[in-house]
């Protein structure tokens, strides 16, 4: 029996695998790394001390980051990035964020902090805003427009004054017509009056004296400077005063007339002289006209009464240089003549 049990436990033992085979070691019953494992790590280690002696991994680095930077600057990446930002996501995403109680207390309590008002002082107390303000002041755009502005506000209030003095052409030329027994006007007229063309040539008056008052303080303080005295020559003075007066004006006159068929005066009254639809009368027409202009200050006034009686409204300096006044509209292109009326509100 002894003999069959040690035959028997000498065939299991011959049976079973030995414990390295089995991959389990005697301490502990722990699995040791397989061959395959092995091998693989010891081929690892050896590839990363060649890679590290022959500079292979600094290589294979630079090349990825150059293949990245590549990547970024490409065109699509371009095309990708705007078209995520002209996208609805980042649109909706700001539409949100702008909306949300949140944001807008933070940026309210923002600017009412008091660090934004001390940025706010420091900015524009500081030199650069200073000069950055001369900068824009001193801009020739900047002038312009204060000028047109300023140019804007004077028309404004010349068509302010034009409105007032076109009703009273209407009532006064009805008023002279009935004193005159002559029928009131039934047709509708879009032509300047008496008080309209009075208040044109007060206000060009003014600009000549203003003028040649002007040129005769500076005349004056030049011949005090240099020692003249004519104190005893004043009626001589006064007389070249009245001819240079006369001469200047006629000049202001006729200038303006031929050229454009409007005085600074006209002008601020939106009227205009016209010769058959033409404002540039030319010389021709300027001169007859200012021969019957002077005329008709010569009688005293007479020759400009046409203007309050005649339902054509002219006087004897138009009907001498063939021309007529009318009411124009110098808010439309090309300032066309306003629409005739019976009560002087145009309509336009």
């Amino acid at each position: 029996m002894e003999d069959e049990a040690g035959t028997d436990q000498e065939a299991e033992a011959r049976e079973q695998p030995p414990d390295d085979l089995n991959g389990e070691n005697n301490n502990g019953g722990q699995s040791s790394p397989s061959l395959a494992e092995r091998l693989f790590s010891t081929g690892t280690r050896g590839a990363q001390r060649i890679a590290d002696v022959s500079g292979l991994d600094q290589a294979i680095e630079s090349a990825v980051e150059e293949a990245i930077v590549r990547a970024i600057e490409s065109e699509a990446t371009e095309n990708a990035i705007a078209r995520l930002i002209n996208g609805p996501v980042i649109e909706q995403a700001v539409s949100e964020a702008m909306a949300s109680e949140s944001v807008e207390k933070a940026i309210v309590e923002a600017l009412d902090s008091q660090m934004s008002e001390r940025i706010w002082d420091h900015v524009l107390d500081g030199p650069h805003t200073q000069r950055l303000i001369e900068r824009i002041a001193e801009a020739p755009e900047v002038r312009a427009a204060i000028a047109a502005q300023g140019i804007g506000l004077i028309g404004d209030v010349g068509h302010q004054v034009s409105v007032v003095t076109r009703i009273l052409d209407f009532i006064g030329e009805k008023i002279s017509r009935k004193l005159l027994f002559r029928p009131s006007r039934s047709a509708p007229t879009n032509r300047a009056g008496f008080f309209t063309r009075v208040l044109g040539i007060g206000i060009d008056a003014l600009v000549v004296n203003l003028s040649l008052i002007s040129f005769a303080a500076v005349v004056g303080v030049i011949a005090s400077a240099l020692g003249f005295d004519n104190s005893g020559n004043s009626s001589g003075l006064v007389a070249v005063g009245g001819f240079s007066w006369f001469v200047v004006s006629s000049v202001y006159l006729f200038v303006f007339w031929s050229l454009s068929g409007q005085t600074p005066g006209m002008r601020f009254l939106d009227i205009r002289i016209e010769v058959n639809g033409d404002h540039h009368i030319g010389p021709g027409h300027a001169g007859r006209r200012l021969l019957g202009f002077w005329l008709s200050a010569a009688m005293l006034g007479l020759g400009f009464i046409g203007t309050l009686v005649r339902l054509d409204r002219r006087g004897l300096h138009d009907r001498l240089g063939g021309t007529a006044v009318y009411f124009i509209n110098p808010a439309k292109p090309d300032q066309p003549r306003e629409e005739p009326a019976l009560d002087g509100r145009f309509r336009g």
